[in-house]
């Protein structure tokens, strides 16, 4: 078996940036906004988005769901390269603004998903991408609700439980019409050193390729996303992420002591260019990785990702103009939950129906066959 070579990038390695005491005292102002205005635009514009207007159309849910989502979502890569001043450095090919896309990326520690908002913040669809993951963060308070708003997948990662919720909550997602940015992590953890050992060890086994800087790929998924959205779909992103000089945890970014840099590589495939066998879907998406193993092996030595690409920094103004209406809407509705007994009240019955809901995936169907879009 392969002998595993540690990645410069090792979680275990020195912070870039000091944990100073006023990155501490700005670290939790910052994530007290984000807490508070995930809360708010969840109660008083997911909860009618996404069940009242959807009893009329799931389209126009959809549609306005996203808007508000994607002003609250701008937050977060806000923090990252205004805050924080990580630099986001892209590379490999410069896709279109709003396609419709399976994106596909390596998993290196479990912020990976966040920073795929500073891609879809720059392509217009920020608040169109959707996420597989795994069940429990669904459990979460306040966040697990927005998941589920926001028509997150869970999985138990057992696929004797997961294909029929894979499979209708994909066919909810054909409709052309309805943008999507649909990313999933085919390695199904995030990885570490143990992890890729029993990988290693797995892949040996059973004649597959032995991987060093990414787990081997579960291939259901993947395959049964082609299969149900194949049809509505223009192109697959093959994303790698990688980091310098440390993998940072959640914690790290709300602080600001890494990363100093997130380098991201985007392969641009065109679906009709994807094989439509399983089989072969399969084979694909392994080659797929072993090219994301060479990327991430040369990344350690060189520090970035070959081909970098010209991507345009965040708009500052329009990404300012959008956080502020963001928390100047949080204070408003912050102030009549606490003074308002009506507004206790409807927050309430918001958080009642919330919590049902995201443990049991329920969400309304139109009403009226007519409006239904």
């Amino acid at each position: 078996m392969a002998v595993l070579i540690t990645p410069v990038s090792s979680k275990f390695g020195a912070k870039y940036r000091a944990l100073a005491p006023y990155k501490v005292v700005r670290g939790l102002m910052c994530l007290l906004v984000l807490v508070s205005s995930a809360f708010v635009t969840l109660v008083f514009f997911g909860f009618i988005t996404s069940v009242i207007v959807r009893f009329f159309s799931i389209g126009y849910s959809r549609r306005t769901t996203s808007f508000f989502f994607g002003a609250w979502l701008t937050l977060w890569p806000f923090l990252f390269e205004k805050i924080n001043k990580t630099k986001v450095v892209f590379s490999g090919d410069i896709v279109p603004s709003r396609e419709r896309i399976l994106l596909i990326a390596n998993h290196r520690t479990e912020v990976d998903w966040m920073y795929l908002w500073d891609l879809a913040l720059r392509k217009g669809c920020i608040g169109y991408i959707k996420y597989v993951l795994k069940s429990s963060l669904m459990k979460l308070p306040i966040f697990g609700w927005a998941f589920h708003i926001l028509e997150f997948i869970p999985v138990e990662r057992k696929w004797e439980a997961d294909e029929s919720t894979m499979r209708q909550m994909l066919s909810t997602f054909k409709d052309p019409q309805d943008p999507l940015w649909l990313a999933i992590f085919p390695e199904g953890t995030d990885f570490t050193e143990q992890k890729c050992l029993r990988s290693q060890k797995y892949a040996a086994e059973q004649g597959l390729p032995i991987l060093k800087n990414v787990l081997l790929p579960k291939t259901k998924g993947f395959c049964t996303c082609l299969q149900e959205l194949r049809g509505s779909l223009i192109a697959v992103y093959d994303v790698t992420i990688g980091y310098k000089h440390r993998c940072p945890s959640f914690l790290d970014n709300v602080f600001g002591v890494d990363p100093s840099e997130v380098h991201i590589h985007i392969c641009r495939v065109p679906i009709e260019r994807i094989p439509t066998s399983e089989d072969e879907m399969s084979t694909w998406l392994m080659d797929r990785f072993r090219f994301k193993d060479k990327l991430l092996y040369n990344f350690q030595f060189q520090g970035k990702f070959p081909d970098q690409a010209k991507e345009t920094d965040l708009p500052a103004v329009k990404t300012i103009l959008s956080c502020m209406i963001v928390i100047l809407w949080t204070g408003l509705c912050m102030y009549y939950i606490f003074s308002c007994f009506w507004f206790k009240l409807y927050v309430s019955v918001v958080c009642a129906y919330l919590v049902p809901a995201t443990y049991f995936n329920i969400r309304p169907q139109p009403i009226l066959g007519l409006f239904k879009m």
